[in-house]
């Protein structure tokens, strides 16, 4: 599994901790060993400019997603065919303010939301309520899981 991590932020992340976890997720969503993931975290300026461009919204925002193989979640019977999962980019600032208003480090605003970035790429979404409550309980279930195997 190809895990690229990319800071170019002026913030320090556990880089460590990212690649575990992006490991983590990809091996619980049954994703082949040979995906290969990008991971980029970004200052405010630099996401906002993709803000703008992709999405057509201004400001910075927390985390985007550009899946590219469109690969999707395998299963216990049959992993993912391997190919190019996307990149995931996080912006760290962003990420802090979230972290303040949600009462826990900013690290763990950043895996939620790497978490939250590798479901996009496999093609989970939240629009709707049913969505939402799907990707979200996948997302705690995923960072619970990876929480209690970090602690052993």
């Amino acid at each position: 599994m190809s895990i690229e991590i990319n800071n170019e932020s002026s913030e320090e992340v556990d880089e460590a901790s990212l690649q575990r976890l992006a490991a983590f997720t990809l091996n619980f969503m049954k994703v082949h060993p040979d995906a290969d993931l990008a991971i980029v975290l970004v200052d405010e300026g630099a996401m906002e400019q993709l803000h703008v461009q992709w999405m057509d919204e201004s400001g910075p925002t927390d985390v985007l997603s550009f899946p590219m193989d469109e690969l999707r979640p395998g299963s216990a019977d049959a992993i993912t065919p391997p190919g190019l999962l996307g990149d995931v980019v996080i912006c760290p600032q962003v990420a802090q303010v979230q972290a303040e208003s949600a009462d826990h480090s900013v690290m763990d605003e950043i895996r939620l939301l790497l978490t939250h970035g590798i479901l996009h790429l496999l093609g989970f979404d939240h629009a709707e309520p049913h969505e939402e409550k799907e990707m979200f309980g996948l997302q705690r279930d995923i960072l619970v899981s990876f929480a209690a195997g970090e602690q052993r």
